[in-house]
């Protein structure tokens, strides 16, 4: 947290203290703090004085927002404050959304924390003088790794919970109460908006150091094959002991997971290599067969196209993002073939020329490798894929033949004019001089003329 926002924050709770008011530190800060990790927002909550005498402080302070006034929530511009008034809520419908939200400044420190989902997040800690308010053992959970909902009443309103649960599991390494799990498995989570679950889910995949954590849970909770049910096809799809004894796809493929997020700081996408790493699988679900008497799945990565298709729609519109990890799930397969093949300069360059991001394909291709428990020995095929990796970024960073070029020489667009500029790009992947290239070419051309 910022100093600045700190000073503000304390100001703020100085001007509520003078009004017979008292300002507190609430959620996520409270919890990181006492975690030792760093937190970028500050949320306040008032209690003791009236939404119109909070407002004058605010508009003091600075340039006021307002996120509704029913909901009693503001921010001031150009900070990374978020102050609430105390608020009863009660469901109105099965969306996240529908609730009826009422302001009461007096309703009480106790009754206030009741409506947070979860124990650690329902620590309060006094703004001014630093003391913590703990209704619900929140602090014993955060000292044992424990996420167990607040009220059974109130938890059970909102099903965006339970992947809030798997989220924060996943972050913490904490582990889920039973009782909550069990509340967990009778919500219906089908109604929730997909930006929602998506947002649970990226913080999961970008900040865990185990991801899987947080399938695992949704699956212990019965709520994995709602959002998912392609990965939870995967559950009972053998493989082949020869290459994978540690069991079936749902295994390799969390073990691939986890094996991601020890190099995603390397990823220079992050969030489409974890989704990659996520969905790189799911073909063997439609094309895992016996063939005399041995488990196979060819053509697993061009079968789960439509499927990984489907599963980002499903949660996302962003192109960017389901051309990415549909580009790196096409690929997964070929790094690790073409380096134990010892496959041709020429080979891999081809293969990283067809990946939007070369870097990716490496560490989605070694995560797949390590994902897994083969009986005999590993063969390392990281060296040859960061030689080659280099040995194309150096032919990519050389003088080449481009469209500009052809016209220089004469040519005119026409309608073989991107077939020659591919025959042009074929021999900058071949690493042919740019001058020997341009001789190259413009004899393709006249011999298609």
């Amino acid at each position: 947290m910022k100093k600045e926002d700190i000073s503000l924050a304390k100001k703020i709770a100085g001007d509520v203290r003078a009004l017979g008011g008292k300002a507190y530190f609430v959620g996520g800060c409270v919890r990181d703090e006492l975690m030792g990790l760093e937190s970028k927002d500050i949320d306040m909550e008032i209690h003791g004085i009236e939404p119109a005498a909070l407002e004058g402080i605010l508009d003091s302070m600075g340039t006021r927002a307002e996120f509704g006034k029913s909901f009693g929530v503001y921010s001031i511009k150009r900070t990374n404050i978020d102050i609430a008034m105390p608020r009863k809520e009660s469901a109105t419908g099965r969306g996240h959304r529908d609730f009826k939200i009422d302001i009461d400044p007096y309703i009480g420190e106790k009754k206030a924390a009741m409506r947070r989902d979860f124990t650690i997040g329902a620590l309060m800690k006094d703004a001014l003088t630093g003391e913590v308010l703990d209704f619900f053992g929140g602090l014993e959970d955060l000292r044992c790794g424990l996420i167990r909902h607040v009220n059974d009443e109130s938890f059970a309103e909102d099903p965006l919970r339970v992947m809030r649960a798997a989220q924060f599991a996943a972050r913490f390494g904490f582990s889920v109460a039973e009782p909550t799990l069990e509340l967990c498995r009778k919500m219906d989570v089908s109604a929730l908006a997909r930006e929602r679950v998506f947002e649970e889910l990226k913080k999961a995949l970008l900040g865990a150091e185990k991801p899987s954590v947080f399938f695992e849970v949704l699956r212990s909770a019965g709520a994995l094959g709602t959002w998912f049910p392609e990965l939870y096809a995967l559950i009972g799809v053998e493989q082949n002991v020869k290459h994978h004894s540690e069991g079936d796809v749902w295994v390799h493929t969390m073990m691939v997971l986890d094996e991601a997020a020890k190099r995603r700081a390397s990823a220079k996408k992050p969030l489409i290599f974890m989704l990659a790493a996520l969905t790189h699988d799911f073909g063997k679900a439609v094309c895992t067969q016996v063939i005399n008497g041995e488990i196979h799945a060819y053509g697993h990565e061009t079968e789960g196209l439509p499927l990984i298709e489907a599963f980002m729609k499903r949660l996302t519109s962003e192109r960017e993002i389901i051309a990415g990890v549909l580009n790196l799930g096409f690929l997964h397969m070929q790094p690790n073939q073409k380096a134990a093949q010892g496959s041709s300069v020429k080979s891999t360059n081809k293969m990283f020329w067809e990946a939007n991001e070369p870097n990716d394909l490496v560490l989605l291709a070694l995560s797949d490798a390590h994902g897994k428990m083969a009986p005999r020995p590993f063969f390392d095929t990281e060296p040859f894929l960061w030689e080659r990796l280099a040995v194309y970024e150096e032919y990519m960073a050389r003088p080449y033949v481009a469209g500009r070029d052809l016209v220089e020489a004469g040519m005119e667009p026409g309608k073989h004019f991107s077939e020659i500029l591919a025959y042009a790009t074929k021999l900058r992947l071949a690493g042919i001089e740019k001058g020997a290239a341009l001789k190259q070419v413009l004899s393709f051309a006249r011999k298609l003329k």
